[in-house]
């Protein structure tokens, strides 16, 4: 339910603590990720995971999120938001206790993917939560803007707290998550204010299931090709059934009566260039990170937390950047803070490549590279989430919040596991060094790239 104006004049503490448990998800989101970045090699080294089984940890958990997001945005708005952010929210915290228990490289990733079905339901549950609770305008912009500032630090806490943790056993990068999820739930059992159910609705399972299978067969076809070959009978076969799952998703979709997507929103030229947007931002970020954790500790063998503290300056910069960006938003409006973000993540990843070599110096490769990241960041992820829900009604708002997020995560899941594939194509003579490295690194320049082109669409427009 919707707080009214009086109720926002009467209950400013409750408004603010609404949003504080809102934050401490997001952040705890944060934290986990990132924890379990810098404990993959540990993993790996422990469990005997090859590289393209280390990618499942991270695609597991992505493509459950990503899967489910827009099933999760709809059951918030049909059910009501606050009973399906606490039931996923005490979920999560079960699947951090099982993953932190399990001896065996298949469990921990579905472990992974179950906490990605939980994620899948808080997030966009918690966003659609805040721009329900928060007027669009300068105070929704103001709360986004904290909201994405616990994200961020949920990241670099995470990677120094995983450095930390890893050092002593990555187990513990599992179990730290539980006791912090529960703190989150009580909170939210107590300050959370109830809200009814849409009058009318349904769920379309067979959307999500058609969704969830395409993105998981199309996601293993790639990191399976390299061993088993592109043109072989396998991989064709599975690469046809992929595209006819998510083919049927989009016919499901224009004949169901309640559809995950309401193909409708695709005409709206400014959310079509946020999901857009939000795919090259957060699926060439997430890639880089992969391959940057993998050479820093394996190839150059870095402790953890070396390895963090040489990632944290990105994280940092997004922690600090963040809480400006809603007071810019209202000045200059989206367009002109994403195409600045995705210049800024352009650069960083051409300077790499530009100065890399097959030894990259810190100070000279990764330091400006990570600062660039970090600044792109801060002012494209809140940027992209204030243009994905702006003029939209509040009764889609939980399905324009998970449709955005749906883009980021899907679009992560699918260029990792273009980068995957490339990595592990490369010769053995290779990897003693970044070479391994360098088609990844140049697909995730194309990808911020192309972000940065669709961003400069409406501006070029607006000015002609």
């Amino acid at each position: 339910m919707t707080l009214t104006n009086a109720d926002r004049t009467r209950t400013p503490q409750r408004l603010w603590g609404v949003l504080a448990v809102l934050c401490a998800v997001l952040f705890l989101d944060g934290l986990d990720v990132s924890m379990v970045g810098v404990a993959l090699p540990s993993i790996g080294g422990e469990l005997g995971l090859s590289t393209t089984s280390l990618q499942w940890i991270v695609n597991g958990y992505v493509l459950g999120y990503g899967g489910l997001l827009l099933l999760g945005g709809r059951t918030a708005d049909l059910l009501g938001r606050r009973r399906v952010f606490l039931i996923a929210l005490g979920v999560f915290a079960v699947a951090s206790l099982v993953g932190g228990l399990v001896d065996d490289g298949g469990l921990l990733i579905a472990t992974r993917f179950v906490k990605g079905l939980a994620a899948a339901f808080t997030a966009p549950t918690a966003l659609s939560i805040l721009t329900t609770t928060f007027p669009e305008g300068p105070a929704r912009n103001r709360a986004l803007s904290v909201f994405s500032v616990f994200g961020a630090s949920g990241y670099s806490s995470g990677l120094i707290l995983g450095g930390l943790l890893t050092s002593v056993g990555w187990r513990w990068t599992f179990l730290i998550p539980v006791p912090l999820a529960l703190a989150a739930l009580a909170a939210g059992i107590a300050l959370i204010p109830r809200d009814r159910p849409a009058a009318e609705g349904g769920h379309d399972l067979a959307g999500a299931a058609t969704l969830v299978g395409g993105m998981l067969l199309a996601v293993y076809t790639v990191v399976s090709a390299p061993a088993r070959g592109w043109l072989h009978p396998v991989t064709l076969g599975l690469a046809v059934a992929a595209v006819a799952l998510l083919a049927a998703f989009f016919t499901i979709e224009r004949r169901v009566r309640h559809p995950l997507i309401r193909l409708g929103i695709l005409r709206i030229g400014s959310i079509v260039r946020a999901n857009l947007g939000m795919v090259a931002l957060f699926g060439s970020y997430l890639s880089f990170q992969f391959m940057m954790t993998l050479y820093l500790q394996d190839v150059l063998h870095w402790s953890p937390l070396r390895m963090a503290l040489a990632l944290l300056p990105a994280g940092l910069l997004v922690a600090f950047g963040s809480p400006f960006v809603g007071r810019l938003i209202t000045r200059y409006g989206t367009a002109p803070l994403i195409a600045g973000a995705m210049l800024s993540m352009s650069l960083g990843y051409g300077w790499f490549l530009l100065t890399a070599g097959n030894t990259p110096h810190y100070a000279v490769t990764t330091l400006p590279t990570m600062l660039l990241l970090g600044g792109g960041f801060a002012f494209g992820f809140s940027s992209i989430m204030a243009q994905a829900t702006d003029g939209i009604a509040d009764a889609e708002q939980g399905l324009a919040s998970g449709l955005v997020q749906t883009s980021g995560q899907v679009g992560a899941a699918l260029v990792l596991a273009v980068v995957t594939a490339l990595t592990a194509a490369a010769s053995p003579a290779s990897r003693g060094d970044f070479s391994q490295f360098h088609p990844g690194v140049n697909l995730v320049t194309g990808v911020a790239v192309v972000g940065l082109l669709l961003s400069l669409t409406p501006l070029v427009l607006r000015r002609r």
